[in-house]
Formats: C-alpha cells, sequence, structure tokens
C-alpha cells in the first residue's frame, strides 16, 4: 500500500514539474497547444501555419496587447491588480472578466486545460511567473500568437486566422484587420473577424484606439527590444 502511495505521489509530482523543464526549451521551435494535439488525436479538424513574430503585421501583436493584456511589458507574468478585481467579482458574484495575462493564457494552452476552474488556474499561476523568468516577452508573444485559436473550424495561430478572416497572410494585416482579429480573441466560434457584427466592429474600434496610445508604444518599444 505504502509503495503504491509513493509510486502515485512520484507520478503526480513529475507530471507537475514537467512543464517547468520544458517551458525553457520553447525558447525555439514551434510548440503546439494541448487543445490542438486534442483535435489530432480525436480526428477534429485543426490548422496551423507556424509564423515568426518578424513577419507578421506590427499591428496585430500590438492590438492584442491592449485587448488582452495592456500590462504585459511591465508584469512579471501576473497581473496582480487585474487578479484582485476578478476575485472581488468572484466574491461578489459577478464573472464580468478573465483577467488572464497573455503569458497566463501562454501556461494554460501549452500544458494545462480550457475551461474555468480553481485548480487549474491554481497550477497556471505559478507556470506562468515561471514562463515569464526563463522566456524573453516577445518570444511569449510569439507563441502565444501562434498558438491561440482563430476561428471556428480549428484555425490555430495568427497566419490561419488571418487568412481564414481575410484571405492574406498575417504579414499583410491592416491595423483595421488586426483589431477584428483581437475582439474575437474570447471566443473566435461565436466571434466572426470574418463577418464582424456591431459588438465585434465597436471592439476593434476600442482597440485600435487603445493600441495608438502613448503607454502602449511605450510598451511595444520595450517589448520589441526584448
Amino acid at each position: 500500500m505504502r509503495r503504491t502511495i509513493r509510486v502515485t505521489l512520484l507520478i503526480v509530482i513529475s507530471l507537475l514539474a514537467l512543464p517547468y523543464a520544458v517551458a525553457p526549451l520553447y525558447r525555439s521551435g514551434h510548440p503546439v497547444s494541448t487543445l490542438m494535439m486534442w483535435r489530432e488525436l480525436s480526428g477534429a479538424p485543426m490548422s496551423r501555419q507556424w509564423v515568426d513574430f518578424a513577419a507578421i503585421a506590427p499591428a496585430l501583436p500590438r492590438t492584442v496587447i491592449a485587448s488582452e493584456d495592456a500590462k504585459f511589458c511591465s508584469h512579471h507574468g501576473i497581473d496582480w491588480d487585474s487578479l484582485r478585481d476578478v476575485i472581488d467579482d468572484a466574491e461578489d458574484g459577478e464573472v464580468t472578466r478573465g483577467g488572464s495575462t497573455i503569458t497566463q493564457q501562454v501556461a494554460k494552452n501549452l500544458f494545462l486545460w480550457p475551461g474555468r476552474s480553481v485548480v487549474r488556474k491554481a497550477l497556471e499561476i505559478p507556470l506562468a511567473l515561471w514562463i515569464d523568468l526563463v522566456l524573453p516577452k516577445q518570444r511569449v508573444l510569439e507563441i502565444y500568437l501562434n498558438i491561440a485559436e482563430w476561428g471556428p473550424g480549428g484555425q490555430f495561430g495568427a497566419e490561419e486566422g488571418s487568412r481564414y478572416a481575410f484571405g492574406r497572410s498575417a504579414g499583410a494585416l491592416t491595423a483595421r484587420e488586426a483589431a477584428l482579429m483581437a475582439s474575437i480573441l474570447p471566443n473566435p466560434v461565436k466571434r466572426s473577424a470574418r463577418k464582424p457584427g456591431p459588438g465585434v466592429r465597436r471592439l476593434a474600434g476600442t482597440y485600435m484606439v487603445r493600441a495608438r496610445a502613448d503607454e502602449l508604444k511605450s510598451c511595444w518599444r520595450e517589448n520589441r527590444g526584448s
């Protein structure tokens, strides 16, 4: 009985430690998300064409930061202020925002599972701190742009999302098209950059304004140099 418990604990500890060992290796290569792997294994449609950060139109990462994580360049994987707001909302019975940083979403997409879960969040937070420590900011953003789900038919990554929505490469996106893509990131199945509704168009306009703000321009310069 004791031996079984020890073996079980060893397996659990090894599984928990594995992402921390693997994350530094992602300084290069073309990592895939757990959702991408699951779709492949289950036979569901899945397409992704990796595109290097330098080949992506600058408007897209800049607008994604504006929409998903305005403090991306200044925090260390976790936006503690946003996290406290989420906790306060939960205590009040509200679930109006996600509060996850881009780094947290990378941690979740690469190593964990989707959906709302206290257990997943508890695993995600220290892992995001570790990823921020071992990977440059630009690399974290590059991975995110290449593993995010960007279409209703299993289109993953900026290249596939751009080609699906606009019939062109991610390197040829206009500022407006980039903002539309950023606007659907929370739910690319229900929201569409290809045929945007009023809500998506309104969000896109907001994100374009944010992307041009002075503080984001400063963040962007820091990110490009990381």
